[in-house]
């Protein structure tokens, strides 16, 4: 019988690449019953093998010489759960990786994919090192295939920051995150790091968030909602603003606007629990706002964006992924009709990307601000006036930031 940590992780992935679940949704359904041991063993199995789905796969067909969509679900789920453990867990023995795998594959009453599956980790096992050593990452192509991303991802790091930079973040965005909170009362058991308010901490200490105290938060998505610097007696507008973190930042009168029903609701829990009696939440379209809700001192925009600067934290969104940049564009010129003139605009996306980050804020036509001098360790590497957090640098996930004038 396959181990309880085991099977949640092969749950996960027939959960992701089978139906299309988040994995963080998936994993929380199947670890509901784990203890704190297995949990974390199995998060990290689950997570591990979600990220690394391209380079497994790879491993798979080369060595299994069998092409995996011709392989039943679970045969593939198995069979990429062994291969993670094989090469990238050093505290599994091998033996162990192999046979609870065949045993996840019994268990599914697959029981004529047996020996293909105990064959192909088999070889694997003797020849996975071998394998991956081999692979090379001087092209954009070969790096992706490599540290599994797509090829889109690896080809705009390139473009954007060469690459050395590239192979060091993709490199960097493969680890785990730092765990970070907001500090919103009272104290926290954490160490204060380079941004104000914000602290490094072991665990998410789940009593202060359900009390209200603190809030998971990465120093990046902090570092976003102060540059707004909006003050009490003026009036704010977040126009995508669930699930809150940034929204319950800000002072002054805030119309904190999101488009889907449920992360309104969401938003509007989040903005009590934290005690934020500022905030009113608006359920519409950023893009389509009732005519009277003009004239507002300052915006955020924290616009929908491809995501890669959280792909460390999201394992799946690499695979999912994709660029928004006349969403973001239009979200951009939405605040600027919505923020009297000389009142200021705050973009933030949570991406590196040049055409989501300064492509979009230059299409914009805003007075920019010049934020490298307010914080110079976060300066854009080459366009100074905005802000861009490097995981792989500042250790924190990866954000473009950017503030102009109306």
């Amino acid at each position: 019988m396959s181990s309880p940590a085991r099977r949640a992780a092969f749950d996960v992935l027939l959960r992701v690449f089978e139906d299309d679940a988040y994995a963080d949704r998936a994993f929380a359904t199947a670890a509901v019953r784990l203890d704190p041991r297995d949990r974390a063993l199995a998060q990290r199995l689950a997570y591990g093998a979600v990220q690394r789905m391209r380079t497994l796969d790879h491993a798979i067909e080369t060595i299994g010489k069998r092409p995996l969509r011709k392989l039943d679900a679970p045969v593939r789920a198995a069979l990429r759960l062994g291969v993670y453990q094989l090469g990238w867990v050093d505290s599994v023995p091998r033996h162990a990786a192999v046979n609870e795998s065949v045993e996840l594959v019994r268990e599914a009453r697959l029981e004529r994919a047996v020996p293909f599956a105990n064959a192909v980790l088999r070889r694997l096992a003797l020849g996975l090192d071998e394998l991956l050593a081999g692979l090379g990452e001087d092209t954009p192509q070969a790096a992706a295939l490599k540290h599994s991303y797509p090829d889109w991802i690896a080809e705009a790091w390139w473009r954007d920051f060469g690459a050395g930079e590239a192979l060091a973040l993709m490199r960097a965005q493969n680890e785990p995150p730092e765990t970070v909170v907001r500090l919103v009362r009272g104290e926290v058991g954490g160490e204060p790091t380079d941004v104000p308010g914000a602290y490094r901490v072991q665990r998410v200490d789940e009593q202060a968030l359900a009390e209200g105290r603190i809030w998971p938060q990465s120093r990046a998505s902090q570092l976003a909602g102060l540059l707004v610097g909006s003050q009490d007696g003026e009036r704010v507008l977040d126009l995508c603003a669930a699930p809150g973190g940034k929204a319950t930042m800000l002072r002054g009168e805030v119309v904190a606007v999101e488009l889907h029903e449920g992360r309104a609701r969401e938003l509007e829990e989040n903005a009590r629990r934290l005690g934020a009696t500022n905030v009113t939440v608006l359920n519409a379209d950023a893009t389509e706002l009732p005519p009277e809700l003009t004239g507002f001192d300052r915006a955020l925009v924290d616009a929908p964006c491809s995501g890669l600067g959280v792909l460390a934290a999201r394992p799946d969104l690499r695979w999912r992924a994709a660029p928004l940049p006349e969403l973001q564009l239009a979200l951009l010129r939405a605040a600027a009709e919505r923020v009297r003139p000389g009142g200021t605009i705050v973009y933030s996306v949570c991406t590196m990307n040049s055409d989501e980050n300064e492509g979009v804020v230059d299409a914009a036509g805003l007075a920019i601000e010049p934020l490298g001098e307010e914080w110079p360790q976060f300066a854009h590497p080459h366009r100074p006036e905005f802000l861009l957090t490097l995981p792989h640098r500042h250790g924190t996930s990866g954000f473009f930031l950017a503030r102009g004038r109306v």
